[in-house]
């Protein structure tokens, strides 16, 4: 078990890497071929498009065929040809069309956290969730961190080359992973799977949830903050320095937030924490007189999102049944990928009509919304 473990974890590890190497640098890099602020929204927001359109189609679709490794092996073929298409053609509307497959290619993570758990007890849904979280941000860790060194020494599209490697390496393992072959049973039930997840109010609020986290993080952390630290004098080994601080206090938050916090805090606290994190950010981000200081609001938000997202992925599931689990995931992801789209769109609309100072601060009051949802789900008590 140990060995499934881990050769699942170097797959999504490299799966991520694939995604993510040349993220810190892609808006700034729409910037320089000519793309106006909305067309950059657009670029940024394409990647939650299709996840948003195809998550809740595939989970139906998995649990129907209890199989979650081909569209694994799919997503990871996806990255690839994302990855080459922004290789090989060098204008805004190839990222984003590039941008749109990749989104294909991250609409199986519902796939990836379904099936890791399989390898868990059912009293592990929370650990298992955790440790899934925290392998995919290794793998945008590391892809940003090498990213910025390859963007400095040579140039941005050698990010796209490198993605496509990565990719190649992730999708030939990715067939050696393990999946237990489940008999389908109580297909009538599997069927009316997404009806009993939309009559569920606990599904549909954590949902919701998600979808704040996603907007928040996608309109600023991976959409328009590398141009604020642009306007800084950031360059593009600085933008992965930014990115990367971000993310490396997901690796370990994603596995203490649904774990140690809530043990101590509960889950209603340890969510109004991560969200009063995330929100503030927002609103001082574009006040931020130099990049040491948005290094370290960076690293605040960051474990803020780490906090809220992992915990909430972990929320979802809990009390599901197996048979409609994979659904239950996808429509949770399919409903965080909406925020994906209206993030970096709201926020780049706004700063073509008004100023981006304008558009971080509608994000922001956007994401104070959360405080009255996090009161309207019943939790479980703190052991």
């Amino acid at each position: 078990m140990t060995y499934r473990k881990g050769l699942f974890s170097i797959v999504t590890i490299l799966f991520w890497f694939s995604l993510y190497a040349y993220v810190p640098q892609l808006t700034n890099y729409a910037n320089e071929l000519g793309a106006s602020f909305k067309l950059i929204g657009l670029i940024a927001g394409a990647y939650g498009f299709t996840q948003t359109i195809l998550r809740i189609p595939i989970g139906i679709l998995s649990d129907k065929l209890m199989n979650r490794k081909i569209f694994i092996v799919l997503g990871t073929a996806c990255t690839i040809l994302s990855a080459s298409i922004a290789y090989l053609i060098q204008n805004p509307y190839a990222l984003l069309v590039a941008r749109l497959i990749a989104g294909i290619a991250s609409a199986t993570w519902v796939n990836f956290t379904i099936l890791f758990l399989s390898y868990f007890d059912t009293s592990e849904s929370s650990k298992s969730v955790g440790i899934a979280t925290a392998n995919s941000k290794i793998g945008q860790l590391l892809a940003m961190f090498t990213g910025g060194f390859i963007a400095v020494r040579y140039n941005i599209r050698y990010l796209f080359l490198l993605s496509t490697f990565i990719g190649i390496i992730s999708f030939f393992l990715g067939f050696f992973i393990y999946e237990e072959k489940i008999q389908i049973q109580n297909k009538d039930k599997n069927t009316n799977g997404i009806l009993i997840i939309f009559k569920n109010k606990k599904t549909v609020i954590i949902s919701i949830l998600g979808l704040l986290v996603q907007l928040i993080t996608y309109a600023t952390n991976f959409g328009f903050t590398p141009i604020v630290a642009t306007n800084l004098g950031a360059d593009n080994f600085h933008l992965s320095i930014l990115t990367t601080i971000f993310t490396l206090p997901q690796v370990i938050f994603s596995v203490l937030s649904g774990t140690v916090m809530t043990k101590k805090y509960g889950e209603k606290n340890t969510l109004l924490f991560g969200f009063i994190l995330t929100t503030t950010i927002c609103f001082i981000t574009p006040f931020v007189p130099n990049l040491i200081i948005l290094y370290i609001f960076q690293l605040i938000s960051g474990i803020g999102n780490a906090i809220t997202f992992s915990l909430l992925m972990a929320m979802v599931i809990e009390g599901v049944e197996s048979n409609i689990m994979t659904t239950t995931m996808g429509f949770f992801q399919a409903i965080y990928g909406i925020g994906m789209i209206i993030g970096p769109i709201i926020l780049g609309y706004i700063g073509d009509i008004f100023n981006l100072t304008i558009g971080f601060m509608v994000v922001g009051f956007i994401g104070l919304t959360s405080i009255f949802l996090v009161n309207n789900i019943e939790y479980k008590k703190v052991q």
